[in-house]
């Protein structure tokens, strides 16, 4: 059997040799052990706090599919979705999904995000002729989360505000630039890696078929509400649509009366953060009920899948948390960077900032401790500018592939992996060079 390695097989392999290896040669071998036990015990407990999410996020995403919103929503989009995603079809729940976590990325909304893009995955797997095999589809939409869409930074400006640095949100344009050249290299690098492993028309014509469960064609738009035989009365939706009137005016009268000092400010942030998962928990649930759906119900049939994933990742995780704990406490990270700090000068980047670049793509938590010292060290520093940019414009590449493709129980992933890199590559690179103009 000469099957070729998958590249994440290669990867998390090295990891731990090249930590094994060096606290042989560094004395940290005590350290090393201590580390491995505690990122397992670290990838359980985040694990386990996700469940919560998880079963909210993915009860809500129940509540609007039965409703119709996905497939409204993805119709929005599909002229520059089904061009991406030319294997899924466009009045698939995969499409819409992929849409709905995109956006909650964009927004910042990571609790919001994790759980949809988990559905989209699920999804996508439906799809899929080779099961256990990532189709070109996930390691487009991956390569796509990798590179972080991000458009509001918000915990980074917040980090940045309480730091008392003179202009928090200053980072915001230059995230959002770095962003769209990582995601446009993500895209790239996603089609051009891409190979004939896994039948595109194959997944098509699966696809197009009546489902292998339920023998039945996917449902139109309206035909979810219109089958459904839980009614919403006059009263009941006249009711709903008071509660909505009263909210918006109490928000508009709360606003001409306290109006923030200005639009990026600390308070305006924090108020716009704190507002927007609230709202969109109601726009699901209002829209699910004026379209017949009944919504606890849907909600909780919904949450049991959260519940089932949350528990499904864990040992992916672990494998993924245990590598890069041993890396960092065997002194690698500290080699890597003495290593590779003549490049870091030739493209302009403070040697001190390759830590934060190395880290990102390993550990999310990890980065952002990183970036939080070094801003509250020296918050209005060209260093803290520049380490809040790729915090915003970057993403955990290993994480996510771990979550994502574990929900699936994934194992080969192709060039998901490499794509992914490309964009961590690209966002880093972008975030040295528009640091340096806008700074």
């Amino acid at each position: 059997m000469d099957k070729k390695p998958a590249a994440i097989n290669i990867i998390w392999l090295g990891m731990i040799l090249v930590a094994t290896v060096t606290a042989a040669w560094t004395g940290t071998m005590d350290q090393v052990t201590k580390a491995s036990f505690d990122s397992a015990k670290a990838a359980v407990t985040l694990a386990i706090t996700l469940i919560g999410p998880m079963a909210l996020w993915l009860g809500l995403m129940k509540v609007a599919e039965d409703g119709g919103l996905l497939k409204m929503v993805a119709r929005c989009l599909r002229p520059v979705m089904t061009r991406l995603f030319s294997d899924v079809p466009h009045d698939h729940p995969a499409m819409s999904a992929m849409i709905m976590n995109m956006a909650a990325n964009a927004l910042g909304l990571g609790n919001a995000a994790t759980p949809m893009g988990i559905k989209a995955m699920q999804e996508l797997d439906r799809l899929s002729t080779s099961k256990g095999t990532a189709t070109n589809a996930m390691c487009l939409f991956l390569a796509i989360n990798t590179s972080s869409v991000t458009l509001l930074p918000l915990g980074v400006i917040t980090v940045r505000a309480a730091a008392n640095a003179s202009q928090p949100a200053a980072i915001l344009l230059p995230s959002i630039l770095a962003t769209a050249i990582s995601t446009t290299v993500a895209v790239i690098a996603a089609k051009f890696l891409q190979k004939d492993e896994v039948s595109s028309q194959a997944e098509v014509e699966t696809s197009q078929q009546p489902d292998a469960e339920t023998g039945e064609e996917p449902l139109d738009e309206d035909s979810s509400s219109a089958s459904s035989p839980y009614h919403v009365s006059a009263a009941g939706r006249i009711f709903v649509w008071m509660v909505i009137i009263a909210f918006v005016v109490a928000s508009t009268a709360r606003l001409i009366k306290e109006p923030p000092a200005e639009f990026f400010s600390l308070a305006s942030i924090n108020v716009l953060s704190s507002w927007l998962i609230p709202i969109l928990i109601c726009i699901f649930l209002i829209f699910g009920f004026l379209r017949g759906v009944p919504v606890y119900e849907s909600m909780t049939e919904g949450a049991k899948e959260g519940f089932n994933t949350a528990v499904k990742i864990i040992p992916y995780m672990v494998a993924i948390f245990v590598a890069i704990g041993m890396l960092r406490a065997s002194g690698a990270m500290n080699i890597f960077i003495r290593l590779l700090s003549p490049v870091t000068q030739i493209i302009g980047m403070p040697p001190e900032a390759l830590a934060m670049a190395l880290m990102r793509p390993l550990s999310g938590s990890g980065a952002f401790g990183i970036m939080s010292e070094i801003v509250n060290r020296a918050p209005d520093s060209f260093l803290s500018y520049l380490v809040s940019v790729m915090q915003g414009s970057t993403e955990t590449t290993f994480y996510v592939l771990a979550v994502y493709f574990g929900s699936v129980g994934i194992r080969r992933t192709r060039h998901a992996l490499p794509a992914a890199l490309c964009a961590d590559a690209a966002g880093i690179l972008a975030s040295v060079w528009i640091s340096r103009i806008f700074y």
